[in-house]
């Protein structure tokens, strides 16, 4: 069975811009690639993270057109072609379940599918000052979500303590989990005292305290930190099992967390989770600011691994030209409304032209 393939260039516009401690983004680039047999077709995201992403290089459409080319090789052998290229390898991974699923959108039948069961997650706030983020908190209480996730590091961190104080003088740990994502913001020699302090507010955990390739200072911090650590960004760019395990050892963190995009799709998660597993370090999966098809693709394989801790997966709602999608959240939990077909493929048809 012959196939051609085109891929297509996309921007997501913020309905708020959204801010980190690399910057403020308004908008975000991301690709789609399209798989075409004779009866059918499929789609997957190529969720490019600029800035962030190994794969971002001058190269990155050249690579996709060469896939395209290429599309009716083995899939191992191109899968091995892209290891440089985590966001493509999980788009093709994405396009290939699409296109021999009967509904292009549903890659992993499940109770999740179905509509009959959710995922647990966690409500993102974004960086800015006080008052706006204080905003963001409370949005997401009244929406359900018992796990926030709050980007620290862009304001005055005794600014950043005063809200963290504030939100645990009205919600116990009991009642709001809260996770913090520092994003390598802290220098190496003030970071274990920057945790202790922390610690004091009983958080989950804080991610990526300092800048990657710090592997001795970093294990230090998991060692003596009060407060659980989860690497992030350390994760992009280590391939081989050998790293990944060379990296978990020495480390030795509380968490790992999972992006697909950035470390090479389903393949690449899953070597992950066998390595942290192997050393009982524990982890959870979160999207990285792709729009519904990337998103839909993580949350589907994330229901089948039957985690049962709050996941990273409420960016959906981030976008003001997001896809349509079956994809929706309600009381804290991400939900695969079957029921509501708004989501047309006649709409991704005009996308993949």
């Amino acid at each position: 069975m012959k196939l051609n393939a085109s891929f297509s260039k996309y921007y997501l516009i913020f309905k708020k811009p959204g801010g980190t401690s690399r910057g403020v983004l308004h908008s975000k680039k991301t690709y789609y690639i399209k798989i075409k047999s004779p009866n059918s077709y499929g789609v997957g995201e190529c969720a490019l993270f600029k800035g962030l992403s190994v794969d971002d290089v001058p190269n990155y459409e050249q690579k996709l057109q060469w896939v395209c080319e290429n599309i009716n090789l083995d899939e191992r052998f191109l899968a091995q072609e892209l290891l440089a290229f985590p966001s493509i390898a999980f788009g093709l991974e994405q396009a290939f379940l699409s296109l021999k699923s009967e509904d292009p959108f549903e890659l992993f039948p499940s109770e999740f599918t179905e509509g009959k069961s959710s995922i647990s997650i966690n409500g993102l706030i974004w960086m800015g000052d006080k008052i706006f983020m204080h905003q963001q908190i409370k949005e997401k209480l009244s929406k359900g979500f018992t796990t926030i996730k709050l980007k620290i590091g862009a304001i005055d961190f005794k600014s950043e303590l005063d809200l963290l104080r504030s939100i645990r003088k009205e919600f116990d740990a009991e009642e709001i989990e809260l996770r913090v994502d520092a994003n390598g913001a802290f220098q190496a020699g003030e970071a274990l005292e920057k945790l202790k302090i922390l610690s004091d507010f009983d958080l989950h955990s804080i991610e990526q305290p300092i800048k990657t390739d710090q592997w001795e200072e970093m294990a230090k911090l998991c060692a003596e930190s009060p407060l659980a650590i989860a690497l992030d960004e350390e994760l992009i760019g280590v391939f081989s099992k050998k790293d990944k395990e060379e990296l978990i050892k020495t480390i030795l963190p509380q968490y790992i967390i999972l992006k697909p995009s950035l470390i090479g799709g389903y393949l690449g998660t899953e070597s992950w989770i066998e390595m942290a597993e192997k050393n009982k370090v524990s982890w959870w999966i979160t999207s990285a600011l792709e729009s519904n098809i990337g998103l839909n693709a993580i949350a589907q394989f994330t229901y089948k691994l039957k985690t049962k801790i709050p996941q990273g997966l409420g960016t959906g709602g981030l976008f003001t030209n997001n896809i349509n999608s079956p994809l929706m959240v309600k009381n804290g939990k991400l939900h695969y409304n079957r029921k509501d077909m708004s989501y047309h493929w006649g709409d991704y048809h005009k996308l993949f032209k």
